[in-house]
């Protein structure tokens, strides 16, 4: 008898495909199909270490970066899921490790899609759904002290909000974006990541708008959760380029951010204002300046100093990457760039990219005083990219000089045949996908 031969394993990025296949949208905010697969799964979601958990429009994810970087610096394990990826979607995993989390393996992170898949035999189910089982069921296996959880869209309806008993709600900055899915004021984008807020448990809130913040409150006052907002209970300023924290358990005068920006310091200030707020884990004044001069989160005012791509730009040029993607976002990375240039002037030249349901001419109105000189560039592979000439009509509004190109490396080669007095100051940006198939080109995805 002959026996045939074993069928080969999928690789990691078959089974993602086939995963993804699973259900026609790829988003589609509920919490019915995400339930039911986690029960399949034997509640990973309910064998966790105590979980923070961290919505917000902007600056989430720094946010997290810090949190990390603290919790490391004071000893502890830490679990961490983020999205989306840049490069490779091994980054939206980190396993907490005696001396520093790593980002899990293809093997390891193949067997819990693998698991997953199994349980949820055939189901409709998104893609992020997926994932997030994923990073459940692997944080549940392997030992940590904390898990961070940063919230995909929104809040209320997102795969994140299944933990039932957080130590800590978090809420970064609200601000308009993703309005198809989550409405479309401020009241109600709100309320939508005010959801993660879960009964008697701290609530750390970031400086917000008016209507956000009183959505905030009310929903803290409903849950009777302990709030701890910016501007109330705690404060975070800049002094002789120190960061300095209070509240009422003292003053803090730390060293700056490594992450650039002044945005930069008041996330830095709600990581730390979490972690005050919390009474698990003893963190000293020692781990909390470590982790605000050490912290990396990749794409966001990042100066891209060496690279295939860094090499076809102007000599002596500087480049800077950022994801950001909406009105606020480009808000913050014009302030930063406003700072660069009181240190030292350069002509700002910047090269965007951006997907079809953005507001382009709320996010470039920001650069409208900073530079004229618009660079419009297609997103490769991304079907609901923004058309570059529909990019490149939102910035003439604005009364911008603006140009098409066929990619970013053609309009870092079109400037390097410019005559500059001085070598300029170029910022990539628009979108996290673009500012991912950056690094990738350039040879530096994040490790």
């Amino acid at each position: 008898m002959k026996l045939s031969a074993a069928k080969p394993q999928a690789t990691l990025d078959e089974l993602i495909a086939r995963l993804s296949a699973l259900h026609p949208k790829r988003i589609d905010l509920s919490l019915d199909r995400m339930h039911g697969l986690l029960a399949r799964l034997d509640h990973p979601e309910r064998k966790l270490p105590p979980v923070i958990h961290v919505a917000g429009t902007n600056g989430k994810g720094s946010t997290v970066a810090y949190l990390r970087a603290i919790l490391e610096a004071a000893g502890l394990r830490v679990h961490v899921f983020t999205s989306p990826y840049l490069v490779r979607i091994n980054e939206c995993f980190r396993l907490g490790r005696a001396g520093g989390g790593k980002l899990v393996g293809d093997d390891e992170l193949r067997a819990a899609y693998e698991q997953c898949e199994r349980a949820n035999a055939g189901h409709p189910l998104t893609i992020f759904e997926a994932e997030t089982a994923a990073a459940l069921l692997l944080f549940a296996q392997h030992p940590a002290e904390i898990v961070l959880l940063e919230v995909g869209l929104g809040g209320r309806l997102d795969s994140t909000n299944v933990v039932d008993a957080p130590l800590a709600a978090v809420i970064a900055p609200v601000s308009m974006d993703h309005t198809e899915f989550l409405g479309d004021t401020l009241t109600a984008i709100a309320g939508e990541k005010a959801a993660i807020i879960k009964r008697n448990r701290p609530v750390i809130c970031a400086e917000q708008f008016p209507e956000a913040m009183a959505v905030i409150e009310a929903q803290a006052n409903r849950m009777r959760a302990p709030l701890h907002a910016a501007g109330q209970q705690w404060h975070v300023g800049v002094e002789c380029g120190r960061l300095v924290y209070q509240d009422d358990r003292g003053l803090m005068d730390l060293a700056a951010p490594k992450l650039f920006g002044r945005h930069q310091f008041d996330n830095a200030g709600l990581a730390i204002a979490t972690l005050r707020a919390q009474t698990a884990f003893k963190i000293d004044a020692a781990a909390f300046e470590a982790g605000i001069v050490n912290a990396e989160w990749p794409a966001r005012m990042q100066r891209l100093v060496s690279g295939a791509l860094v090499d076809r730009g102007p000599q002596g040029c500087e480049i800077w990457l950022d994801g950001g993607h909406n009105p606020e976002g480009g808000r913050v990375a014009a302030a930063a760039l406003g700072d660069l240039e009181e240190r030292v002037s350069r002509p700002l030249v910047v090269i965007t990219g951006m997907m079809a349901n953005k507001d382009a001419g709320g996010f470039l109105a920001n650069f409208a005083g900073l530079t004229r000189h618009i660079m419009a560039v297609p997103i490769p592979d991304r079907d609901n990219a923004m058309p570059s000439d529909r990019l490149a009509d939102a910035a003439r509004a604005l009364g911008m000089r603006v140009e098409n190109s066929a990619s970013v490396e053609a309009a870092l080669q079109t400037l390097s045949r410019l005559a500059y007095e001085v070598p300029p100051r170029v910022l990539i940006t628009g979108s996290l996908y673009l500012a991912g198939h950056v690094l990738a080109i350039n040879g530096t995805p994040p490790a």
